[in-house]
């Protein structure tokens, strides 16, 4: 399981989230919505270990994360794959889609020749590899992204509102393969959006919703 509690990050003066929690169970989807500015996303980036926070505890199938971002160890970070929102934030532009899929593959020392599988998977075609973020559409690099974030096939995937920016037959494929993923490795999914419907779709009737609220200032 992948746990939180106690979850506190500060930004300056601003207290973004106050003694937050959450449970991510392995083979289920939890859902987390709550009006922008309530602190989702920085609490995915803490589950993620690369925003370290104030106070509070992260474990990993009973292991604490005791370090963040590049010093929290390769055997935690593997276990999490992380897709965000802006996924042109979240490359390199000069990397072509094929080497953003195959970066986490590379950095871990593995074959990266499972870049075409995952490419299919998405509905990247293979012209399409040899291009860089600037020469797609967001929908096919976000394609690229979510295969990245499965490539080390993760126990858990957190998707940080990936669908925002997508039309409707990107975001239905999308979020069809993390189910597909789901379903077949066993991993646990925390879907973070602010569509209540998507939500309630993609939780379904045999995985729970958290809901937040925008954390008030103290006195």
């Amino acid at each position: 399981m992948l746990h939180a509690e106690g979850v506190t990050v500060i930004y300056g003066r601003r207290r973004v989230l106050d003694n937050a929690g959450i449970n991510l169970r392995p083979g289920t989807v939890t859902g987390l919505a709550g009006p922008s500015g309530c602190g989702k996303s920085t609490l995915a980036r803490v589950l993620g270990l690369v925003q370290k926070p104030a106070t509070g505890r992260v474990t990993i199938d009973g292991t604490e994360a005791r370090r963040w971002r590049s010093r929290a160890g390769r055997e935690l970070r593997i276990r999490i794959g992380l897709i965000f929102q802006q996924p042109r934030l979240a490359v390199d532009p000069r990397f072509t889609l094929r080497e953003i899929i195959t970066e986490p593959l590379r950095a871990t020392g593995r074959s990266p020749g499972r870049a075409g599988e995952l490419a299919e998977e998405m509905g990247l075609t293979s012209d399409l590899l040899t291009r860089r973020p600037h020469e797609v559409s967001d929908g096919q690099l976000q394609r690229a992204c979510v295969a990245r974030a499965l490539a080390l096939r993760p126990r858990y995937v957190i998707c940080d509102e990936m669908t925002t920016m997508l039309d409707a037959s990107t975001q239905a494929h999308l979020v069809a393969r993390l189910e597909a993923y789901r379903e077949e490795s066993g991993a646990g999914v925390l879907a973070i959006t602010h569509d209540d419907e998507l939500l309630a779709r993609w939780a379904g009737a045999e995985g729970s919703i958290h809901r937040m609220g925008v954390v008030e200032p103290r006195a």
